[in-house]
């Protein structure tokens, strides 16, 4: 007879189990698990070649200068296509800042007044589907005229209260 007749099914399952679990490793006085082995701290040596790095903050609108808006200029006033799966002509803005930066700025709502030479107001907030586009024109202030019958949200796109 052969010895395969006489092996229990359970002998392959128990080999499975045995690799599945982790290895335990004595290391500096306490129990790791294999895969924790890199986790440790480091070293006093190892802080004094190289010390820890702090981490730096990097502004999602820089042009701003640390400012909630910006005045500006704008240079050019053109529609440009969204990345897929959006398609649409969005209206966006050339506009050079006071600080001489030169941003592209989205005018949000229907319709706008805006054409080149045109002294608008930029805050922070990128457009999605837009690429390149970070900061949007505040509507309702300098040129920037509010959206027409606009009912709803009006306090975003510089709409008056209508007469009731």
């Amino acid at each position: 007879m052969k010895l395969t007749e006489f092996r229990p099914a359970s002998y392959t399952s128990l080999s499975r189990r045995a690799v599945i679990r982790p290895a335990f490793v004595f290391m500096q006085g306490r129990f790791l698990a294999s895969n924790q082995k890199n986790r440790l701290m480091a070293t006093i040596n190892q802080l004094v070649r190289k010390p820890r790095q702090a981490t730096t903050y990097k502004s999602a609108s820089p042009a701003l200068d640390k400012c909630p808006q910006r005045r500006g200029v704008c240079t050019r006033v053109y529609t440009t296509t969204p990345r897929k799966p959006n398609s649409a002509l969005r209206k966006v803005a050339k506009v050079r800042l006071t600080n001489q930066e030169e941003v592209i700025s989205y005018i949000g709502g229907e319709g706008h007044n805006l054409q080149e030479h045109s002294v608008v107001l930029i805050r922070g907030g990128r457009v999605k589907d837009l690429p390149g586009v970070r900061y949007h024109t505040v509507r309702g202030s300098l040129d920037a005229a509010g959206v027409a019958k606009r009912r709803q949200g009006r306090s975003k796109y510089g709409a008056k209260r209508p007469k009731s």
